[in-house]
């Protein structure tokens, strides 16, 4: 859901699908990165708001995993679009009660009510909970180091074909039906509790006590768990005043077969997701906590379900805020607050020692390069200067056709400095930035002149504000697409009425760390490097997402990768001291 909000949000960005005939006149006020940047963001809160019924939560999701810049206008938007979602929600679900529309308004993750009688617990259930968190963190920090293992050998499959892709897919698929049917014909049955709830056996395709191959009036633990779609999975687990509906072996099956099916599925040709199998996953190792407690709590093993869920997306996802508030609004109970707090604290903290979140190891998988809301320490031993690389390609303020088409032709870069040498300065100036797309643009518009001579701002009249816009996927020009005569290639382009005259500039001798923060709060593509003493260029280089990715400043300068974990190595040094004084 997160990724169908985020992929109907960049379609809308993009100015909709002139293919599929989907688009509107008024959609290209959106046709710029920002919009677009900030269309996605209310997108992925959306599919979290539908998704769960968490519209708060689907804010917090996306202000703490989403944005990499947050805006105060950006916050009432997002706002705005979850509370929209919800009212739509709740509209089709009073439409849909009628039983018309399938187990649309039944499942679907609607968990409301869950735990709406009260609930308590004293000062002697925190420890036992306090375990569970540290357990759940180191079982999140095991599900990232494997599905990060397998994403990387599903690369290397994923590469050779749509057909290996495909073969793939099935592989898991058949492998999975026959685990989750050959299973619970091992499994023992049950006699129905007297004062069950609900018809025992069940009745329909959702309930607690499924049948399978057991006798009348006796029904199957582990086929109640597997033979469910996951939000009646995750409803059964939660429940309350079901303590004795599980064993112990049913649940430890049902944990395995969890965490191993979810690790096996990520990454295939497939829209598995990843949030409610982890949610399903925490909850039987929860329910398996609270089984092994016993009497020895005060908490009823739906509570242990709860907060084992809790630890385990803390210690995968590593999200706390938004987290916490989409659990609240899930099980609707205020009281359950000071829990999912310290269990979501520690497990984010004890799977951090280990590795990154999940997100961010599938994006440095995929090659992505996503800043960190942080700079790393070794950063601040640099400055940008030390990180930039060349050669560094420019323009002049009135550039030949043939310089610009070589230069695009022969360089992938998105951004060039262009500089000016005016009469009575012995060296040249900087005069702004332009943009790859705006120099296809200016070609395919062959506004040419004949002679090197400076042209006035009416060229500008000539275009209008979507030749400049943000270019959909499919209508982006390639410098491969532009042909010109030899004439035309001995011509001349002035770059002044189209560059931008105001970019941002640093100087050589800046702090990186400095750098980082500044390029990631403005939201920046590119951050040009200026001389601290002006010299024969104006301009030392140009800064992109690239040049702050720790591979390439590692790889530039491998004197830091060792004192790079210098202040883990300090704490595991004074804790030795400590175990050794014990």
């Amino acid at each position: 859901m997160v990724h169908t909000g985020a992929c109907v949000a960049s379609l809308l960005g993009q100015g909709g699908s002139k293919r599929y005939g989907i688009t509107w006149r008024w959609l290209r006020f959106f046709k710029n990165d920002r919009d677009r940047r900030d269309l996605i963001v209310c997108g992925s809160a959306a599919g979290i708001a539908a998704a769960f019924r968490a519209p708060v939560g689907g804010v917090l999701f996306a202000l703490e995993e989403m944005a990499s810049w947050w805006r105060t206008s950006l916050l009432w938007r997002a706002f705005f679009t979850t509370a929209t979602v919800a009212i739509f929600l709740r509209a089709m679900i009073d439409v849909c009660l009628s039983g018309k529309c399938g187990l649309f308004g039944k499942g679907g993750l609607i968990m409301f009510d869950a735990y709406s009688a009260s609930i308590s617990y004293h000062l002697a259930d925190v420890p036992l909970v306090f375990i569970l968190a540290i357990i759940g963190g180191l079982l999140g920090s095991l599900f990232n180091f494997m599905t990060n293992k397998v994403l990387r050998m599903y690369n290397v499959i994923n590469e050779k074909g749509i057909i290996c892709k495909l073969l793939l897919a099935c592989l898991i698929s058949i492998f999975t039906s026959c685990i989750l049917f050959g299973l619970p014909l091992f499994a023992s049955c049950r006699p129905c509790p007297p004062d069950a709830v609900e018809p025992c056996p069940t009745i329909g395709r959702s309930g607690i006590y499924k049948k399978f191959q057991c006798p009348p009036h006796y029904y199957n633990g582990l086929a109640s768990l597997i033979f469910n779609t996951n939000d009646d999975a995750i409803k059964n687990l939660f429940s309350m005043n079901t303590d004795n509906e599980f064993e112990f072996s049913s649940m430890l099956i049902f944990f395995i077969i969890c965490l191993s099916l979810s690790i096996l599925s990520c990454g295939i040709v497939a829209p598995v997701g990843m949030f409610v199998p982890i949610i399903v996953t925490g909850a039987s190792y929860g329910r398996m906590v609270g089984i092994l407690v016993g009497k020895r709590s005060n908490l009823c093993h739906g509570l242990y379900a709860v907060l084992g869920a809790a630890s385990l997306l803390g210690g995968s996802m590593r999200t706390t805020v938004s987290l916490c508030v989409i659990m609240l609004e899930l099980t609707n109970n205020l009281l359950l607050l000071p829990l999912i707090m310290m269990v979501l604290l520690v497990s984010k903290s004890v799977a951090n020692v280990f590795n990154a979140n999940i997100y961010d190891l599938i994006m440095k998988a995929k090659g992505l390069p996503y800043l960190e809301t942080h700079a790393e320490p070794y950063m601040r031993q640099l400055t940008v200067g030390d990180v930039v690389t060349g050669p560094l390609q420019v323009f002049n303020g009135i550039e030949r056709v043939r310089n610009i088409m070589f230069i695009l032709r022969t360089t992938t870069h998105n951004g060039f400095p262009v500089i000016d040498e005016p009469p009575g300065l012995e060296a040249p100036v900087l005069f702004g930035i332009i943009l790859r797309d705006h120099l296809i643009t200016l070609l395919k518009k062959k506004t040419f002149l004949p002679t090197p001579a400076a042209n006035n701002y009416d060229v500008l009249r000539q275009f209008s504000s979507d030749d400049f816009a943000k270019k959909g996927s499919t209508e982006r020009l390639k410098i491969e697409d532009i042909h010109l005569t030899e004439e035309e290639m001995g011509m001349y382009i002035d770059l002044h009425p189209f560059t931008n005259a105001s970019p941002y500039t640093v100087v050589e001798t800046m702090s990186l760390a400095k750098a980082l923060i500044l390029f990631r709060e403005v939201g920046l593509r590119h951050l040009l490097v200026i001389p601290k003493i002006p010299g024969i260029s104006p301009v030392v280089g140009i800064l992109t997402r690239h040049d702050f990715m720790p591979e390439h400043i590692l790889g530039m300068h491998p004197f830091l990768v060792r004192s790079r974990w210098k202040r883990l190595r300090f704490w595991q040094t004074f804790l030795e001291k400590i175990l050794s004084g014990l």
